[in-house]
């Protein structure tokens, strides 16, 4: 479902971004921005990338092209700042990709008039059942590019797994607490009437398909779980649970 890619070329790190990811090439020429299992929040950063990244696009939304990432110890060897050097050295391995859109603006909260309902409804839907806390005025987190929205940074999505402890499928059926503070809300004006046909989308099997994709190693060693499969079973567990009608993580 995902290329899987080896880097060839270190172009330069991003360092706007918390969890310094980098500007890379990789085997099929074309560049990625690469998020490393090394940085803040590690692997799971990375699976949330991944999981919120292919459900938006089954669901329609411009999110960049994912790929697996395999980076080469010595990758980034000529990187003068020594914290990139320690975060690429521990980023040996399988890391997350994103197609890179060039040229791509960043979307100005302040200078929006109208966005389409549909549109900023089919989002907002998205993040809450994703649990994505980084759309807000503050840090939108959406592009502008060849003059259609992208939708881009998901790795502090489905927060959850960063505590697997306790009833979590509980939590699975809970509102989205965050959702007054998404910076589309205002334009969101036919949640309702999206609803049904966004989650017919989003069967079981496709859900399982997405998870299937986590690569082994972002899930080996999760305390939570004895083997990979289990940790997998949890997250589509979770998803399906949180997609059963009637749906309320879009509501308030």
């Amino acid at each position: 479902m995902l290329k899987h890619l080896t880097t060839t070329g270190y172009i330069a790190p991003l360092r706007e971004g918390g969890s310094l990811p980098a500007l890379a090439e990789a085997d099929d020429r074309q560049l990625y921005v690469v998020k490393f299992r090394g940085a803040g929040q590690g692997r799971k950063a990375l699976i949330a990338e991944l999981i919120a990244g292919e459900i938006g696009h089954t669901l329609g939304l411009n999110v960049p092209e994912l790929a697996i990432i395999e980076l080469d110890p010595a990758f980034g060897k000529t990187e003068r700042d020594p914290e990139i050097q320690d975060l690429l050295r521990a980023s040996a391995g399988l890391n997350l990709g994103m197609a890179y859109l060039p040229g791509a603006l960043m979307f100005d909260p302040l200078a929006e008039q109208s966005i389409d309902s549909k549109l900023a409804s089919a989002i907002v839907w998205f993040d809450a059942l994703v649990l994505n806390v980084d759309r807000t005025i503050k840090n939108p987190n959406l592009l502008f590019w060849r003059e259609e929205m992208w939708l881009i940074d998901h790795g502090a999505a489905l927060y959850f797994h960063h505590n697997w402890s306790g009833d979590y499928m509980a939590r699975s059926r809970a509102p989205f607490a965050l959702l007054g503070e998404h910076v589309l809300l205002p334009f969101a004006r036919d949640l309702g009437q999206i609803d049904e046909k966004l989650a017919e989308r989003l069967s079981p099997q496709r859900l399982e398909q997405i998870i299937a994709a986590i690569p082994d190693e972002w899930l080996i060693g999760e305390p939570a779980f004895e083997q990979t499969d289990d940790a997998r079973r949890a997250y589509l567990q979770f998803l399906t649970e949180r997609l059963r009608a009637p749906r309320q993580f879009f509501k308030r």
